[in-house]
């Protein structure tokens, strides 16, 4: 089936005039151009195109686009590297909008927020300053070092912020006087040993009555 340029840009969210300047470029070619000027696109043009608009939710330039595209022409490839991307961002993402919500509370509140957690999120090197103050103590106290070379930034913002958004949980129950079997603290803890156990070997949770 072939696709005329006003349906390719309401069908992908984009202008008609984007669609001809990444024919220009060199970065979308239509399948087809008639005699008379029009152009028509298949279904590997759209999924070039979706894959374009992947790339371009991580920011990358026209150039850049091209570029990956050209070295990597198995899309199934292409698109687990922009999933994997698109993951990282959106638990960087995830973890800034915990700092905003939790800095918005301490305005609210006319609070100071801990200039500690000010920044969380904001910084990929954030990870790194925190291990090497671990690290100072570890040394010292047990001529120990963590590996901070290696450190699987996107990995650690998910667990920061499930234990962010599990500790913030637990105090709004304790603020809202519920009890230890209250059906809402129980389906946390069991959500929250659920995301323990990726990592870790079965716990048994009484609270529960199950194993994760």
């Amino acid at each position: 089936m072939l696709y005329t340029v006003n349906e390719v840009a309401k069908l992908s969210g984009t202008t008609i005039k984007t669609l001809y300047h990444y024919q220009k470029i060199g970065l979308l070619m239509p399948e087809i151009v008639t005699e008379n000027g029009y152009r028509y696109y298949g279904e590997n043009e759209l999924k070039r195109l979706q894959q374009i608009l992947f790339y371009r939710e991580l920011d990358f330039s026209l150039d850049s686009i091209k570029a990956a595209l050209d070295h990597e022409p198995d899309r199934l490839r292409c698109l687990c590297e922009q999933q994997a991307m698109l993951k990282a961002r959106q638990l960087r993402l995830e973890r800034i909008l915990l700092t905003l919500e939790e800095t918005i509370r301490h305005e609210r509140k006319e609070g100071n927020m801990s200039t500690e957690n000010m920044f969380n999120g904001l910084n990929e090197e954030e990870w790194k300053q925190v291990f090497s103050q671990q690290n100072e103590h570890l040394q010292k106290a047990y001529d120990f070092r963590l590996d901070t070379e290696n450190l699987d930034v996107a990995s650690m913002n998910e667990k920061a912020a499930e234990a962010t958004a599990f500790m913030t949980s637990m105090a709004e129950a304790l603020k809202n006087n519920k009890s230890i079997d209250d059906e809402t603290v129980v389906s946390a803890i069991k959500n929250h040993l659920a995301f323990l156990q990726k990592d870790h070997p079965i716990v048994n949770c009484p609270l529960c009555k199950g194993h994760f």
